[in-house]
């Protein structure tokens, strides 16, 4: 029988980006409390957030393999979740307009015995400068309030972004090409 595969998120596009490579992952998403804290590194803050969803899931399905994700938009190292309404969505497109912003992707794997590997990825994105014309009509065309930083590349990114520099599934929300060397260096087999 093959190995269980729980997916610790409710992402529709981590979950889509699993299955295109694959993966018959399952959906349990936890409904801890993510940590925001300006003060710490972006990266270990994604890093933290991952390990508690997938520790939680993981503590309620033993023997199964988490994966638990956490993806922030990091502008001149300042931490750009989800924005709270759309007026704050409005405010994290402006300040995006024109510069540069990282995304990073905290992922952590819980293995059958419960064994925590975790790691974090980082893109960079350019952003065109952008006014609020381009800023109306991109709010019109893609719900802003469930995405970090306000904007999803892969929904009408053309219009906002004028460059990706790394791993682009990151940027979705799941780094698959370092998740899959991950899952192959631990011998998971699905």
């Amino acid at each position: 029988m093959p190995a269980r595969l729980i997916l610790a998120s409710s992402s529709p596009r981590r979950l889509q980006l699993l299955r295109d490579v694959g993966l018959a992952v399952e959906v349990i998403s936890s409904p801890i409390e993510e940590l925001h804290d300006v003060s710490m590194d972006f990266r270990q803050l994604c890093e933290i957030n991952a390990v508690s969803k997938a520790r939680d899931v993981a503590s309620r399905h033993s023997g199964a393999w988490v994966i638990g994700a956490d993806t922030l938009v990091c502008l001149e190292g300042v931490p750009l979740g989800k924005p709270a309404d759309i007026a704050a969505a409005r405010a994290m497109l402006q300040s995006l307009s024109g510069r540069i912003n990282h995304v990073c992707t905290g992922v952590c794997v819980i293995d059958p015995i419960g064994t925590a590997h975790s790691f974090h990825e980082v893109t960079e994105v350019e952003f065109k400068a952008i006014d609020d014309a381009v800023i109306d009509d991109y709010m019109a065309k893609v719900h802003t309030l469930d995405k970090a930083g306000a904007y999803a590349a892969q929904e009408h990114g053309d219009q906002i972004i004028s460059a990706i520099r790394g791993d682009f599934s990151n940027v979705v929300g799941m780094p698959v090409v370092r998740l899959l060397d991950v899952l192959r260096h631990l011998d998971a087999n699905f």
